[in-house]
């Protein structure tokens, strides 16, 4: 199932190896809007508010468990284009320290901060109940998503992006059907419908182990790679935290704007908690190209094939500045009809919030597709921490609009929130990509 793309075309390696990586991301994005769906419908506005009133903090936490996850990938896919298999396997090891030390530290923490963070985040007391059941059950399952985002992230980086998009479609159909059942039939209530998502992270990340174990020689771990060493930890260090941190350095603008979202009362936390579902959904392709083009430039990079990165970098770019042009009409034409799926007809002011946000979405989505391909392309390359001056950015420019802007215009201020984030990253990333082509061409 691994998959050399430092031979062949660059459009069709990078739309193969995405294409799983898309329908992964799919299903993963129609559990949440399921998930969206059978809470709001099924319990109600309060409940969706409750589950979507902390969003910000679960990109915050969660964002940085997939993000160093997906950096402690870098050295693997660099090695493994290199065909330095021993030292491949050396970085191995040394991953699954970290991350299990990284999955101690945080459940422990963020699970005994549940209700501080919540305060923090000046959530209603009308949805506060829900709210701190549901994000404490994510919490305790920071292990889970570890787990799965760490293996996969392994096996993607030897080009197997079609093991994790089976597991993941297996676990996605059965989360579905727990969350119905814990929800409508157990009477659960939001703990059903976190409990489902934890389980099914569980589910994902044991079966890749499964595979790995039995299947996957290459990523198998001897005796001799089961020595610590600092360096090999430095360097696994220097390429997830980074990523960890720009995920979790975005967030930080996010919660700032979720507060000030919250401060505007629940029909707007609702309208936000669905257009942020279909958002998130509508994203799905941006972030599969972009994980390609990843993954094809650290393997380039590894074989000293400095052209055929550029190659790839610009592939990527086309494929995601054309669904983003197309996506963002559909926003703007069609978000009431999509926001639909999660409340009845007759919510009209919280379909009315939903809407509007994801219209003025729909205006700048390309840009986040531009962004997806430069950030992870710089990453790829190795240069995470160049990288995580962007999610700065984008935090400086959402704390901006949070404070300044959304006390003037009110929820009109929140729904151009993300596009100046979008805007501020762009214009430092683009200009960091050609610094990072260049001196990668300079001294290979």
């Amino acid at each position: 199932m691994q998959k050399d793309m430092t031979k062949g075309s660059p459009f069709s390696l990078i739309l193969l190896f995405a294409l799983p990586l898309l329908l992964g991301n799919l299903l993963q994005q129609t559990y949440n809007v399921v998930d969206a769906a059978i809470v709001g419908r099924i319990l109600g506005a309060d409940a969706l508010a409750g589950v979507g009133a902390s969003t910000s903090v679960q990109f915050l936490i969660m964002g940085f468990c997939i993000g160093t996850c997906a950096g402690f990938g870098i050295p693997i896919a660099q090695r493994y284009g290199a065909q330095d298999h021993k030292r491949m396997k050396d970085y191995l090891f040394h991953g699954y320290i970290l991350a299990a030390l990284i999955a101690a530290i945080l459940t422990v923490t963020c699970a005994s901060l549940t209700t501080q963070i919540l305060h923090l985040l000046k959530t209603p007391e009308e949805i506060f109940d829900n709210a701190h059941t549901y994000l404490l059950i994510l919490f305790l399952g920071i292990p889970c998503t570890i787990l799965y985002n760490l293996l996969s992230g392994y096996l993607r980086a030897i080009g197997d992006s079609k093991t994790p998009f089976v597991f993941l479609a297996i676990s996605t159909v059965l989360n579905i059907g727990l969350d119905y059942v814990c929800i409508a039939v157990f009477k659960w209530g939001v703990a059903g419908a976190a409990i489902a998502t934890v389980f099914s992270q569980f589910l994902s990340g044991i079966l890749c182990l499964i595979v790995i174990l039995k299947k996957s020689k290459l990523l198998h771990i001897e005796r001799e790679n089961c020595r610590f060493r600092r360096d090999y930890a430095v360097t696994m260090l220097m390429m997830g935290a980074p990523m960890g941190l720009q995920f979790s350095i975005t967030a930080i603008g996010s919660m700032f704007m979720q507060t000030a979202n919250n401060g505007l009362g629940s029909i707007y936390v609702s309208g936000f908690t669905a257009g942020t579902r279909i958002k998130q959904f509508m994203m799905c392709p941006f972030d599969a190209i972009g994980t390609a083009v990843s993954v094809y430039c650290g393997q380039n990079y590894g074989a000293g094939l400095y052209e055929r990165i550029k190659k790839g970098i610009r592939t990527g770019f086309i494929i995601n500045i054309t669904y983003g042009f197309v996506s963002g009409l559909a926003l703007i034409f069609f978000g009431r009809t999509m926001a639909m799926l999660f409340m009845e007809a007759s919510e009209t002011a919280i379909l009315d919030a939903a809407a509007l946000y994801l219209a003025c979405l729909g205006t700048c989505f390309w840009i986040l597709g531009c962004l997806a391909i430069f950030r992870l392309s710089v990453q790829g390359l190795g240069f995470s921490g160049r990288s995580i001056f962007s999610g700065v950015s984008e935090m400086i420019a959402r704390i901006v609009v949070s404070l300044v802007f959304v006390p003037m215009a009110g929820y009109l201020g929140i729904c151009f929130a993300d596009q100046a984030a979008w805007v501020a990253a762009y214009a430092y990333l683009w200009p960091t990509l050609v610094f990072c082509l260049k001196k990668i061409a300079q001294n290979p």
